[in-house]
């Protein structure tokens, strides 16, 4: 290779480079448009990342410097921070101030990091006062930064549709009258599978909203693709929140089969997807080992099955952004 060609190769990686690090910057405020998620210029957008486990039980993930390091080397351009409501040690109904202080240092390092942040409020059940409490300040807060976007409702278990939908408008209700434009993410029952009832019954007056599917490939079979497809078909605008490669339970063995079924059907309809999780338990979907770091910076050996190919396959997508 001559001199010539050296220059041209190192101007080629550090363009592709700086348009990596300037990710927001590029696409700016994000919107819905028909089911697409759109950027700045009404382009489709894909966002893939990770998200961290429960902050009441793996706190020490929550600082700027891991959500950095994910988008360094995972490729991530976009992370969620779990709240944890009511589980963990440190759950948000018992430490509060604690919790805001994780889930402040995961936007914060989003934001510099110029990467978007799913604000997640990481419940199997209504807790409408203390929601609407939080998301009001969160959405006063950050609601300027075109980086937030906000999960109201994880995973609803056995709360009807209608249920969760006055739930959600209350929440959203509050949310808008901070920040009239981020997208905000509405969860539906039994564990988000059920999108056939949003579909059926969305929720009006907004704009700017998506609702989230969520799916473990060795559990979930291709029915639940079908009924996202006439969800959307419907005119259901869809966001894939959390998922992975193993079973429902977070356990068992990974299907990378049924795994590359679903990626290969994000990636074809252009739903944007987040897999779970940034933790360290003994388990199939916690991609971390105790040797990981706080702060980032691991090599392969800190990492279980699930987050080396966790890496490999944001690595494989997000280099094409």
């Amino acid at each position: 290779m001559n001199f010539k060609s050296k220059i041209i190769l190192l101007l080629l990686v550090l363009s592709s480079s700086i348009a990596s690090a300037q990710f927001v910057k590029k696409h700016g405020q994000l919107s819905v448009k028909g089911t697409q998620l759109v950027d700045k210029n009404q382009s489709p957008i894909v966002l893939r990342g990770v998200s961290f486990g429960w902050h009441s039980m793996w706190p020490r993930f929550y600082n700027e410097k891991t959500v950095d390091w994910l988008k360094k080397d995972f490729s991530c351009n976009i992370v969620r921070a779990a709240l944890g409501i009511e589980i963990g040690q440190y759950a948000y109904i018992k430490e509060p101030e604690f919790s805001k202080e994780k889930i402040d240092a995961v936007i914060k390092g989003a934001i510099k990091s110029d990467i978007y942040v799913i604000v997640d409020w990481h419940s199997h059940n209504i807790n409408l006062k203390e929601a609407k409490e939080y998301f009001d300040g969160i959405s006063r807060k950050y609601g300027k930064y075109p980086n937030v976007i906000y999960e109201v409702f994880n995973e609803p278990d056995y709360e009807t549709w209608p249920e969760v939908k006055a739930y959600a408008e209350e929440v959203i209700k509050v949310i808008r009258a901070n920040d009239p434009d981020n997208i905000i993410l509405v969860g539906c029952p039994r564990w988000d599978q059920d999108v056939n009832l949003p579909a059926a019954d969305p929720i009006k007056g907004y704009d700017n909203l998506m609702y989230t599917m969520h799916f473990y490939a060795a559990t979930h079979q291709k029915e639940l693709r079908d009924r996202t497809d006439e969800a959307i078909k419907s005119g259901l605008p869809v966001f894939i929140s959390e998922s992975a490669g193993m079973e429902a339970s977070g356990d068992g063995p990974m299907n990378y089969t049924a795994w590359q079924e679903y990626i290969d059907w994000m990636e074809s309809k252009k739903l944007s997807w987040v897999v779970w999780s940034i933790s360290d338990k003994t388990e199939t979907c916690s991609m971390l080992k105790k040797s990981a770091s706080s702060e980032g910076n691991w090599k392969d050996e800190d990492l279980n099955e699930s987050g080396l190919k966790t890496k490999e396959l944001l690595r494989k997508f997000n280099s094409k952004n």
